[in-house]
């Protein structure tokens, strides 16, 4: 029997059955003898063939194989450094919501997760939420940000999940697909997906007042059906975002800015750092590439986290 997992609670997961029937379910022991690197060998969204084993009248799924992914999103293991956590897979879109200050999401943040996706040939789109609760200044800097981005290629959606602004739009662009949503604790994703799905009543939350931080809702990723042709995957709010494998020739190819340009450097196997009439840092000096993605590059490259070297590279947005 084939299914979907739709929840994922480390342990035990709720899969969806091609008759459309959900059942609680686990892993047998020998996948996680396989030398699978991530903390969770199974993941939402993932396809999965199941056999039913009864328990008095409750019926269990035993999930036998991972059916091979389309793709998928990673992020180093919060408490394994050495290891990968899958957020989501088979995934057609993913949407990172973005708040200015409520809490603030730091250009640093966004060019991880979009490196991540670009690596793995998920299409990113960026959601600005919040746009009712911000002064003119604040929604000025907001609008260079999503000019930023636009610019680049990517498509940027300013959001209010309170007032409804653009929700419509919004799920025109998920109808017919898996989307996956992330971001920080307290941007909204939780309210999001109950303008989306309002019969769905997401336990939301405010935010912290003294660290400007989100309190954790969603404590695992679980997807959900949408009543207009749409499925989303809702995962826990990150914090931080690690980047994984990743050799140093390949970071520049997922800057769609920088590998256009790495065909005009000097040497073919240019970092843009130190190198000759290098063709980046050029477009760096011009301003035909922001500062800020540049420094993710180099932050990226270096192999860090995300307060990397925070003394020279002190500008953040």
């Amino acid at each position: 029997m084939h299914g979907i997992v739709y929840k994922s609670t480390g342990s035990w997961y709720t899969i969806k059955t091609e008759e459309g029937e959900f059942l609680p379910s686990r892993i047998k022991g020998k996948f996680r003898l396989q030398g699978i690197k991530s903390t969770n060998p199974v993941a939402v969204g993932d396809r999965v063939v199941i056999e039913i084993e009864k328990k008095g009248d409750e019926r269990i799924g035993i999930i036998k194989e991972i059916l091979d992914r389309d793709n998928y999103i990673v992020r180093k293991s919060v408490n394994l450094s050495k290891q990968t956590h899958i957020i989501a897979s088979n995934i057609d879109i993913a949407f990172l919501v973005v708040t200015y200050n409520n809490p603030p999401t730091t250009t640093t943040f966004i060019d991880r997760f979009l490196v991540t996706a670009e690596a793995y040939g998920i299409k990113t789109i960026l959601l600005f939420n919040k746009m009712d609760a911000y002064s003119i200044e604040e929604f000025a800097e907001l609008k260079y940000l999503a000019e930023l981005y636009r610019s680049i290629g990517y498509t940027c959606l300013g959001i209010s999940a309170v007032t409804g602004d653009n929700i419509p739009e919004l799920k025109e662009m998920m109808k017919g697909k898996v989307s996956v949503i992330s971001g920080h604790s307290g941007v909204g994703k939780s309210t999001l997906i109950n303008a989306l799905e309002p019969g769905l009543s997401l336990k939301t939350s405010e935010i912290s007042l003294q660290h400007m931080q989100g309190q954790h809702t969603t404590t695992f990723a679980e997807m959900y059906d949408l009543h207009f042709d749409a499925r989303i995957i809702d995962t826990p709010g990150i914090r931080g975002f690690g980047i994984v494998d990743m050799e140093s020739q390949e970071i520049g190819d997922y800057f769609p800015e920088i590998f256009a340009l790495k065909q005009d450097c000097k040497f073919n196997n240019c970092l843009h750092v130190d190198e000759p009439k290098c063709a980046v840092k050029q477009a760096l000096e011009e301003d035909r590439i922001a500062f800020s993605r540049y420094k993710s590059y180099l932050q990226i490259l270096e192999g860090d986290e995300e307060n990397y070297r925070k003394d020279i590279y002190s500008t953040d947005s």
